[in-house]
This record gives structure tokens, sequence and C-alpha cells, in this order.
């Protein structure tokens, strides 16, 4: 199967080993890898803070530019809601709506597609230790993606899976609102982290790079030992 990966800004700018990793999983699971060097902000950020017109233009060019796609898959539940969100965001545009649609059937985020598209259960990945998973938001709320990563999870050869208390709860990052309402945001990460330290877990895992970078961020600067990781890096663990 033929793959369109798209990458999100936060990986590219901030986490290339997570599309490394993303890659690597699912060449060897078979898949033919291809990358729009034309992809750009899927414009999230602008959207979510309100500014629906100006973010326009943005999706307008991901959509062009994943067009001819087969399937597109993303290391990412936050930005593949987003390809989602497209639809309705042009729910009036006679042109641009059926092309959002289009590609809002073809999009996966990455443990979705492998569970669900690949019907693989079992990567063959191996990580000795104690794990927590953060089901982000987006992923879980809104794109509805809740089994997929634990199924895959369960399978990585000598991980042991310990349930993260109040799993429900948000980080705090919620893009922007990390940004304009820092205080509430820091106590609802420091939340986070003190469920995460209450498991004993060497690593604390997730499928979205901002929960991550917004965890990660907060257990360093607090001296926690739980090393952070994106699920893709878990997957590719050998």
């Amino acid at each position: 199967m033929k793959v369109t990966l798209f990458i999100t800004c936060i990986v590219d700018m901030f986490q290339a080993d997570v599309g490394k990793a993303t890659v690597e999983v699912l060449e060897r699971l078979g898949c033919d890898i291809e990358f729009p060097r034309g992809q750009v902000c899927c414009g999230q950020p602008a959207y979510n803070s309100g500014y629906v017109e100006d973010s326009k233009d943005a999706m307008k060019k991901m959509i062009a530019t994943f067009e001819n796609a087969e399937v597109v898959v993303t290391p990412s539940g936050s930005c593949a809601t987003m390809f989602k969100e497209y639809q309705h965001v042009f729910h009036n545009d006679p042109i641009w709506r059926p092309r959002a649609e289009k590609l809002a059937s073809k999009t996966y985020e990455l443990t979705e597609f492998i569970v669900d598209v690949l019907k693989v259960d079992n990567v063959g990945a191996k990580l000795p230790g104690t794990a927590t998973y953060h089901p982000s938001c987006h992923m879980t709320r809104l794109l509805g993606v809740k089994d997929a990563p634990l199924t895959l999870l369960k399978n990585v050869e000598g991980l042991n899976i310990e349930p993260l208390p109040n799993a429900h709860n948000c980080c705090g990052f919620g893009g922007t609102f990390s940004v304009k309402m820092g205080s509430i945001s820091e106590q609802m990460v420091d939340e986070k982290v003190d469920s995460a330290s209450s498991t004993g877990a060497d690593f604390l895992i997730g499928s979205d790079g901002g929960c991550l970078m917004n965890i990660g961020g907060r257990i360093e600067r607090r001296g926690k030992p739980i090393h952070v990781m994106h699920i893709a890096e878990v997957l590719n663990s050998r």
C-alpha cells in the first residue's frame, strides 16, 4: 500500500525522531512511503483560536497537497482530527467541500491505520520496562481512536502497561491554551505528572506530540525519572 505521510509541524520542528520512527515502522509493515514537500501547517492553531477565515488558505493548501494520495497517515491524533474537520469548515463551499470530504475519508492516525487498515496488532517491537499511556483529548474524544494504541502497546515484548489514573483528564496543553492560560495549564499538567508518577512507570507514552512536549517539559522541570516517548518510537524499538 502506498502511504502518504502527513508529518505535522511539531514533528517536523521538534520531534524528528518520531517522523523517522513512523517511516521505519510503516516500511517494515510493507508500506511504500511518499512525503509531499508541499505540506504546511494544517491550520489548527489559528482555527482553534477562532481565526477560521485566516486558516482557510492553509487548509486549501493541504487539501491540494494530499489530493492524489491513496491514504494519508499521520503520527498525531490531533492533526488527523483537523483533516477531518475541513469538511465542516467548507460545508457551504461547493468546490472545496467534496475535496475536503475525500481527504477526510482517507486520513488515519498512525495506530488506527496499523490496527484497523493493515490489520496488524503486533509490530514486533521490544522495550523492557513499565509504561503508562496518556490518551490525548483530540484523539480519543474527537477522532474516536481509543483502543488501537493500547492494542499495539500490549504486544510490545517486555513492556508492562500500568493504567494511568484519571487518564481522561486533559494534560493542559490545548495548543494556544497553554500559552494564554499558562497558570491553569501548569496546574493541569502537574496533575498529569503526579498521576504518571503514581504508577511507578519508567515511560510515559502518548500519540500526540503537543501533549508529550507539555508533559515532558513539566516532568523534566520537576526532576521526575520518567522517560517520555511517542508511540511511534515505542513501536520502532527493537
